[in-house]
């Protein structure tokens, strides 16, 4: 007990010294992009303030791993040339054994940092951003134009001229109903829709159908119209991005995109990186660990040459692998996770050559 005492006292101070290095270093550079419309704009230094304390979680999640990796990869290279873990290996303790404690508040960690994320970095960068574009004037509207949206699995499309968000109105509608099999089954037109009671209320609609006698017009099936309940929300002009929304409300994109047809695949490999995201913390202890020792010279810029390699690596990796995701040529699951199962069997390899 003793010793995890001194392995912390050691790690602790160092892994906030270096989180609060690269946060810094993250808010000071958001803060330098955005400074001159800053200025144009005439925000008040406040105002600015306040973004930049919205931005802080986000900049400690981006920065957790790799303080961490710095952190534990420097602590060990010290132990080991200040000859410390040369008594520890002489009284018979392994190095795995020795970081054991590192591994396991790495893993704790990792659960940690995904809920960290899902319930206070998203929310609070969410409102940063938000509040970002209303004091430099770049809302985003939400009305749309020349509109066709794929709805209940690909057997209802809408085709409308224009949307209307603050009205929650529809211009011009013409709405395709087909069968399961895709064939056609109706056309419904419309002068205009409106979201009324979780539905789209027609006005004037007249429904055209074929059949033998040739094409038969009238007013809609009630069937027809109760089936017309695709959200206002879904012909907005925003396109959500996964990366910026919880997991609940990621989710519950991925199920529109597919009921509206849409490719889910670089949607769901974004979903499940929410989850694999996190054990980076568990592999970079790992890591730190495999690379730990190398040298006793120049401890502090060899751990910090080491761990900076070894965190663009990792990244390169995942961006490569989210991008063969995207493309389907594998899966969501892989494009997300693939870098994870990677990384942790080179820091097996590592730690088992590593010096003890």
């Amino acid at each position: 007990m003793t010793l995890v005492k001194y392995i912390f006292k050691r790690f602790v101070p160092l892994f906030l010294g270096s989180l609060f290095f690269f946060a810094f270093v993250l808010i000071l550079v958001d803060l330098l992009m955005n400074l001159w419309p800053f200025i144009q704009n005439q925000v008040p230094p406040a105002t600015v303030f306040r973004l930049m304390a919205l931005y802080v979680p986000k900049t400690i999640w981006y920065s957790t791993p790799i303080a961490t990796l710095f952190a534990v990869a420097y602590t060990l290279s010290d132990f080991y040339a200040n000859n410390e873990l040369t008594a520890i290996f002489a009284s018979g303790v392994p190095l795995a054994v020795f970081a054991a404690p590192l591994l396991i508040f790495a893993f704790l960690a990792s659960f940690a940092l995904f809920f960290f994320d899902d319930r206070i970095v998203v929310p609070t960068y969410a409102k940063k951003t938000t509040e970002q574009e209303v004091v430099l004037n770049k809302q985003k509207k939400l009305n749309n134009d020349n509109i066709v949206v794929l709805s209940d699995f690909g057997s209802i499309i809408y085709k409308a001229d224009h949307y209307d968000d603050n009205s929650q109105r529809l211009e011009e509608v013409c709405i395709v109903v087909r069968n399961a099999d895709k064939t056609l089954y109706a056309v419904i037109r419309s002068i205009s829709a409106v979201w009324r009671n979780e539905k789209w209320m027609l006005s004037s609609p007249t429904q055209y159908t074929v059949s033998e006698d040739g094409i038969e017009s009238g007013w809609p099936e009630e069937s027809l119209l109760d089936r017309l309940n695709e959200p206002p929300e879904t012909f907005r002009n925003n396109t959500v991005s996964v990366e910026t929304v919880n997991v609940r409300e990621a989710r519950e994109y991925i199920e529109h995109l597919r009921r509206t047809g849409l490719p889910v695949g670089e949607a769901q490999s974004v979903y499940y990186k929410k989850f694999s995201f996190p054990f980076i913390l568990f592999i970079v202890v790992f890591l730190s660990v495999g690379l730990s020792g190398k040298t006793r010279k120049n401890v502090l810029l060899t751990s910090l040459a080491s761990c900076i390699t070894a965190a663009v690596l990792f990244y390169v990796t995942q961006m490569i692998t989210m991008l063969l995701a995207k493309f389907g040529y594998i899966s969501p699951f892989m494009g997300a996770w693939f870098p994870v199962f990677l990384f942790v069997i080179i820091s097996v390899i590592l730690l088992k050559y590593a010096r003890t």
